[in-house]
């Protein structure tokens, strides 16, 4: 399966990187670490994690309070989102249009 990012998502990960990484030296890279974690999850088991709406799940990061948000179709797994688990719930839904 293929990976792709929609922007926003690419978007949510940089921020995030650069909020760790002022927090402190390699915190940032530290989290880079947890989300291909969670990527490599998903790969090799993309119907694993808990799904949310049609087609779309969400699967944790273990150290950080983050989720990945994903759809799943026959050839890709489209990341929808990098989602903090403390705000806005559902605030992704209008990138499924």
């Amino acid at each position: 399966m293929n990976i792709r990012f929609l922007n926003a998502a690419q978007v949510e990960l940089d921020d995030a990187f650069d909020w760790y990484e002022n927090q402190k030296q390699s915190l940032g890279l530290e989290f880079l670490d947890e989300f291909d974690s969670a990527v490599q999850r998903i790969v090799n088991y993309p119907e694993l994690h808990l799904q949310i709406d049609e087609n779309i799940h969400r699967c944790l990061f273990k150290r950080f309070p983050y989720s990945v948000i994903y759809g799943i179709d026959v050839e890709n797994i489209v990341i929808i989102a990098i989602a903090h688990q403390h705000r806005k719930p559902d605030y992704w839904q209008n990138r499924l249009n």
